[in-house]
This record gives structure tokens, sequence and C-alpha cells, in this order.
């Protein structure tokens, strides 16, 4: 699946709408049903807010992404017997991908809206849920109805019914200790790697030297490069699932990984006659075990001397968290989540849907412009 943004040129009743969410197949067809759905569900009285756009968009993406990678009709909306899709999308974001139940309640709220106009539509002839009776809990914000009685409140029975726990990250005060306490350069720059790019500890502890360059000798003024993680070229990367991706790296930190490479790394690569491909080494001169834990007692240990609870994922949180913040605040081009989602790798966009909840839950001047700041104090 493919989300885009229309061009002035798209117009509903002669009135343009750009950045108006577009979803495609893969194939480049119109996802016909949903892309009427949005037009209706996204222009219709109070909601008409392009502050809607992207949260639905992201909704019906990732549904009908899921449907695709496993071959379901969206109008076929039972699996089995009694297992509708939408309850099959529940558990796979639950289950499977692990993420956030409140996440998943935001979700499943554009989706049940998406089903109950395919059905005025007569597109399908029954719905893939039901309502039933709950307790009314303070502060609920994703009810089909409203006409509580006596506490109680009817709801889809899709919804989850608890709501989780959101991951921790990293203030700026916080990384500026954890920082200051990396006195070892060899562990200072694995921090800011995974601090930078959000890369998982067993993508630290396999990426190769090979995957750094000097950043100088490209011809372009970009202040990020890319370098694309691939498993299967050779080099011992690993990534979760296996999966090829690209992602940005600060042309500055670049910078700093290959001046690291050619004038720091020699001396614990030289302890060893193998010459392993991977750019950090233990002080044998070995490379650290593929699963990183290696990478993992390092963080934690350097956390302890800084005051900081710190792991290696609570790392790559504090990337996603400030990066989506700074993205959003600048006002890019491009949609952050998305662009967060391919950063980390994440195979459903509703994994990275937890960092909007952070934000909107425990962010405050803590989370400002990143990267740059943080390039500074490695440099103090």
């Amino acid at each position: 699946m493919e989300l885009v943004q229309a061009t002035d040129a798209f117009t509903i009743h002669g009135h343009p709408y750009p950045g108006f969410p577009i979803l495609l197949y893969d194939t480049m067809e119109s996802c016909a049903e949903a892309n009427e759905f949005m037009r209706y569900y996204l222009l219709r009285g109070s909601i008409g807010s392009k502050r809607s756009w992207a949260s639905t968009a992201r909704a019906m993406y990732d549904f009908f992404g899921f449907l695709s990678s496993h071959d379901f009709q969206w109008n076929q909306v039972f699996h089995g017997q009694d297992y509708s899709l939408v309850a099959a999308y529940r558990d796979y974001c639950l289950d499977t991908v692990k993420l956030h139940r409140s996440t998943v309640r935001q979700r499943l709220l554009y989706i049940c809206e998406f089903y109950e106009y395919a059905l005025k539509q007569r597109w399908i002839d029954r719905l893939p849920f039901s309502y039933e009776q709950r307790a009314l809990r303070r502060h609920s914000t994703f009810l089909a109805h409203v006409n509580a009685s006596g506490g109680k409140i009817m709801v889809r029975d899709v919804y989850p019914r608890a709501h989780g726990k959101l991951p921790n990250f990293l203030t700026k005060d916080q990384i500026k200790l954890l920082i200051s306490a990396s006195s070892n350069p060899h562990h200072r720059l694995m921090i800011r790697l995974a601090l930078q790019t959000g890369l998982r500890r067993e993508e630290i502890a396999t990426f190769p030297t090979a995957y750094v360059f000097d950043p100088d000798r490209k011809r372009t003024d970009a202040i990020n490069v890319r370098v694309r993680l691939d498993p299967f070229d050779g080099y011992g990367m690993r990534t979760k699932g296996s999966r090829t991706r690209e992602i940005f790296i600060s042309r500055r930190l670049m910078r700093d990984l290959h001046y690291y490479v050619v004038h720091v790394r020699g001396h614990r690569a030289a302890l060893n006659e193998r010459r392993p491909p991977q750019l950090f080494l233990n002080q044998r001169g070995e490379a650290f075990a593929s699963d990183g834990k290696g990478i993992e007692r390092i963080v934690r240990r350097i956390g302890d001397r800084a005051g900081v609870k710190v792991h290696p994922h609570m790392l790559r949180h504090t990337y996603a968290t400030h990066t989506l913040h700074a993205m959003q605040r600048a006002g890019v081009g491009i949609d952050p989540l998305i662009f967060v989602q391919r950063q980390l790798g994440h195979a459903s966009i509703q994994t990275t849907m937890v960092y909007l909840h952070l934000l909107h839950e425990r962010a405050d001047d803590a989370v400002l412009a990143y990267d740059d700041e943080l390039n500074e104090w490695a440099r103090s």
C-alpha cells in the first residue's frame, strides 16, 4: 500500500484540497472504497479539519496494508465462521506487533467508521463487529455511542478493554548526562548511533564498517545521508525479520563515524587477526554477539554512572519521540510518522503510533529540536 497526498489539482465539487490523503494499492490503483470513505468522513461538517486527515489516513493505510499482506479481502468481513477481519487486525496489533492499547483503540475507531459507511453504501451486508455495554471510564475518548446509563455505555465489542503502559524515553538533560558519562570513545559512539538513528541493539552490534564513508566526498549539501541496511549483502548486518531498509544518518554523525574508523577503531581491530567486519569491537578486538547483549550491558553500566536508568531500546524510544516531535514542529513536507516508521523498520505504522501518545501524554519542553543539539553535546 502507498499513502500519498493530493496536489492543488485535486478538487471535490470544484474546491481544491491540496494535501488530502489518497490510498493506493501497490499496483498504484486507487483503493476506491477507502478513498470514498475518507472524502465523506474527513470533509463533513465539523470534522472537516485538516488535523483529522493524517490520523484517519494512517489508520486506513495500516489496516488495508494488513489485509493485503495476509491476502484478505476487506469486504469479506468474517475470517472464518465467527472471527471478523477487524478482530483479526486488533489481535495482530496487540499480540504480534505489541502496540499500545490506546493506539489500537484509536485505529479501530476509524476502521469501524469505515465499515459503518460501507454498510450504508450496501458494499457489505453486515458489520464485522457488534455493540456491547461496558463500564464508563473517566476521560474515555473512543466511544461509538454516548448513551450512558448507570455508569454504563455502549461501545463496539472489538475495542480493547485495558490501557497499556507507554514506553519511557530520555529527556535532553538525561541524554547530556549519559553522553558525558561515556568517556570510552567506542561506547560513546555506540550510544550516539542509537540515539541518532533508533537502531536496535542487534543492529548496532552487527552494523558493518563497510556502511561508513566520508560524507564530504558526496556531491550534495544534504544534511543527511542514506544508508541501506541489507542482511543479504554479505557484511553480516542483522535486522528484525531480515528486512532490508534504508535509514538516514546525519552528515555530522557519519563524519564522526568515518573519523572513528580511520583513527580509533584500528587499535582494537589490530588485536584480532580475523579482522571482523563489524564497526564496533570489544576490548579484545572481537565482534559483539549478534544479539547485542554485550551492548545492553555497556549501556546499562554507563547509565548507572550517569544516574540514569536506561537500556538500548530506551535509546530507540528516545530517538523516535524526539524526532517525531521535531518533524511535527518543523512542518516538513513528508508525513513524520511514516518517516519514523520506515527509519525504525516497523512492519506496521501502528507500532510507531505509540510515540504520538508519548508526545500527547508526557512530552514537555524536554522534547525539542534534537539531532543538532545531540551532536554538540557529543563534542563537549
